[in-house]
């Protein structure tokens, strides 16, 4: 599962370039599917998840290279409809196969997904949308299987503006028959990066970013060279990471409109930032300040893949802040760990209250999740003394070269596969 062993205690200084979007990748990957030719990404993350996503691919019939940093995929020969199990249960992101495989072949069999035990991600919102366009869907023995003999678009109103529900439904409708509207749509700039995407191999989609996505059938989608937009989680963990450590760094490669709410957050912390083009610069202060509320809600609110991360630098904060879960009821996973090396943190369903202690100790602690270990990393470079992070695998997932960026930066951490 591997391990992060960090000496606590030193300041972070210099540059980094934030690495390709995990979030954006991952339905992109998905929809090369989709185009029966080839597609070249650039700032493709080489990251956990992206191998099991191109190991999926592979087991349906795409060939894939890296040419050094370009990934590239022929999706000309699928062979067949069943995405393989074993690493379905490895990501919840491969639920995203189900629109693509769907809108290629017609049909689809894919079981439940795996992936970070964060709480309940029903896919209801994915199938009730697919059966409103002319898909019939059968739940059996722990395996979805749906077919059509034509996708039909349909206007299709969402109860929650669900990230993946949003996805599948515009997989699923690209080369279907007629329109989807896609109504109370995720507004997250993934959903973005995807319309781009999907256009420029062919696609007719607009609204994306915005309440309603309408989506127009064509018939066949075309080869595409695409360049992968910046991780918004990333850069905001290594403006974390600042302010946890202390220290000033300078973010390069960063889109900072998709970092509005988490700048705010980090700013009202004390942290002084100053915005590039296409960089940002972070100063953290002598003590953070505390934050009264943090809410976390659909995009463009507070990101709850950054809960964790903010709290790991609150718990060192000047005074008491109280962090508000919204979106999944089990990701407070990484309190108890937190609380291991010193915090004091108390939970109330889905309420944090954590009241500033003036320094955490290094401890042997435990990943149960992407952010969460991300969270517990970021810790370790404020604590005194040696911090052991095991279960780094959950890390692996959405991080490229984590340690090795935290090193450049002065940090004494290393990564060990033992």
């Amino acid at each position: 599962m591997g391990k992060y062993i960090i000496e606590g205690g030193y300041s972070l200084s210099g540059e980094i370039k934030v690495q390709g979007s995990k979030n954006a990748v991952l339905p992109l990957l998905a929809a090369t599917v989709l185009n029966e030719g080839k597609t070249y990404f650039h700032n493709c993350p080489k990251i956990l998840d992206v191998y099991n996503m191109l190991n999926i691919l592979t087991a349906i019939g795409c060939t894939i290279k890296w040419d050094k940093d370009v990934l590239i995929i022929d999706s000309s020969n699928i062979t067949t409809h069943i995405i393989p199990e074993k690493y379905v249960q490895m990501m919840r992101s491969s639920i995203i196969l189900l629109g693509s495989v769907l809108g290629r072949l017609k049909t689809v069999k894919i079981s439940f997904p795996g992936g970070c035990s964060i709480g309940t991600r029903p896919i209801d919102l994915h199938l009730k949308a697919l059966k409103q366009m002319n898909v019939d869907i059968k739940d059996r023995h722990g395996f979805i299987e749906c077919s059509t003999n034509e996708i039909i678009g349909n206007k299709v109103s969402l109860d929650y503006p669900s990230v993946g529900a949003t996805e599948n439904i515009m997989l699923t409708a690209v080369l279907s028959e007629g329109i989807t509207t896609i109504n109370n749509a995720a507004k997250e700039p993934e959903i973005v990066e995807l319309q781009e995407f999907l256009c420029k191999m062919g696609a007719k989609i607009e609204g994306a970013g915005t309440d309603t996505i309408i989506i127009k059938g064509v018939n066949k989608l075309n080869s595409v060279e695409y360049r992968i937009m910046p991780d918004r989680i990333v850069a905001g963990t290594y403006m974390c990471a600042v302010a946890a450590a202390g220290g000033e760094v300078l973010l390069k490669d960063v889109c900072k409109e998709h970092l509005n709410s988490t700048i705010t957050k980090i700013n009202e912390m004390g942290c002084f930032i100053k915005e590039f083009e296409d960089s940002i610069l972070i100063k953290a202060p002598e003590r953070l300040k505390s934050l009264d509320l943090i809410r976390t809600q659909p995009y463009p609110g507070f990101p709850t893949d950054m809960q964790a991360q903010l709290m790991s630098c609150l718990v060192t904060a000047d005074g008491t802040s109280i962090i508000a879960e919204t979106i999944f009821e089990s990701r407070y996973k990484h309190v108890a760990e937190l609380v291991r090396m010193g915090a004091d943190i108390i939970i109330d369903g889905r309420i944090a209250v954590l009241k500033g202690v003036n320094r955490l100790n290094g401890a042997e602690v435990f990943a149960e999740d992407l952010r969460g270990g991300a969270a517990l990393v970021l810790a370790g470079l404020g604590a005194e003394g040696k911090t052991i992070v095991n279960n780094a695998s959950h890390i692996l997932r959405g991080y490229e070269n984590l340690e090795k960026d935290l090193s450049l930066l002065g940090a004494n951490i290393k990564y060990s596969s033992d």
